[in-house]
């Protein structure tokens, strides 16, 4: 099998995971969600440390947290994914599932204007309207629902912030989630233990404590640690075998099955107000993906020119 097909394969299983995601984190709608949030972080931890143990690279995790730059990137990048975890796996539990995609949805957009204000990255004509759309959108969901699409804008903007921290660090992806889950790693364990035997409650005001009291929910918790890490390794695998636009284009796989889970699974209400935010989401992603395309091909037939005329003046 070709390595481009391989990693296509592996992009469809990332995203299928991550959109399929939802019915997961429904299974566990009783655990309050700052519960499945912390164990997402231990077990996730459990299987990035012994991935980085057989690949002899925990070294490479502990000196890199050694370089305080380094340390405090990852403990940010750190606490903004699990702001967007937190958020996701709450907007599950109470029934805004459509927002969440919307969010995912949005992403791509944010992460092109976050990149012209922090990188002063140049935006063309098609780019640019492709943002103006989204903006568009959000105020349409505002004006409809009478107030903003929080849960979206959170989502789409803690994981565009979180992109823009990775972007300026120089570690593997699977060493650099690694350090963020283990600085997270005392808060998660104190949580545990303050649900567990201190009685604490969360945002929901539900009590928690369900791990070993419930098998079933004890192995869905286990289970986050796997449904953290494989679509992540899978993603890293997929990106090194494929051009930048196609993995662009697979990863919109999943907000689609997470509109569909939300929709046909969860039978949320769809707005009209909804409908015309995701319809100008849609038409400003293809345009974004076309612009994408075209500056690739563009790249490309470069390239094979320059590769021709280096052949030819030998």
């Amino acid at each position: 099998m070709r390595d481009d097909l391989k990693g296509v394969l592996a992009m469809v299983a990332a995203s299928s995971i991550w959109g399929l995601s939802p019915i997961y984190y429904k299974a566990l709608a009783k655990v309050p969600p700052l519960e499945v949030l912390s164990h997402r972080t231990l077990w996730s931890f459990v299987i990035f440390a012994l991935v980085l143990a057989g690949q002899g690279r925990l070294g490479l995790l502990f000196s890199s947290l050694l370089r305080r730059r380094t340390l405090l990137t990852v403990a940010a990048a750190g606490l903004l994914i699990s702001l967007n975890w937190f958020v996701f796996i709450l907007s599950i539990q109470i029934g805004r599932a459509v927002e969440a995609s919307l969010g995912y949805y949005v992403f791509p957009l944010v992460a092109v204007a976050l990149g012209f204000l922090a990188f002063h990255e140049r935006l063309d004509a098609a780019r640019q309207i492709a943002v103006a759309l989204a903006g568009v959108a959000v105020l349409v969901l505002t004006f409809g629902l009478g107030t903003p699409p929080w849960i979206s804008l959170i989502l789409a903007s803690s994981f565009g912030l979180y992109g823009l921290l990775k972007k300026g660090l120089d570690l593997p992806p699977v060493v650099s989630v690694t350090g963020e889950v283990l600085l997270l790693l005392p808060l998660a364990l104190i949580w545990l233990w303050g649900i567990t035997y201190g009685g604490w409650s969360g945002v929901t005001d539900r009590p928690g404590g369900y791990f070993g009291t419930d098998p079933y929910l004890t192995v869905l918790l286990v289970f986050s640690g796997v449904l953290t890490a494989g679509p992540l390794m899978l993603f890293a695998y997929a990106a090194r075998r494929l051009r930048l636009s196609t993995v662009g284009l697979i990863q919109y796989l999943n907000p689609t099955l997470q509109f569909t889970v939300a929709v046909v699974l969860f039978q949320e209400r769809i707005t009209v107000w909804h409908a015309s935010a995701f319809a100008l989401i849609w038409v400003a992603l293809t345009i974004y993906s076309w612009a994408g395309w075209r500056q690739e091909k563009s790249r490309s037939n470069a390239a094979s020119s320059a590769a021709t005329e280096v052949t030819t003046d030998r």
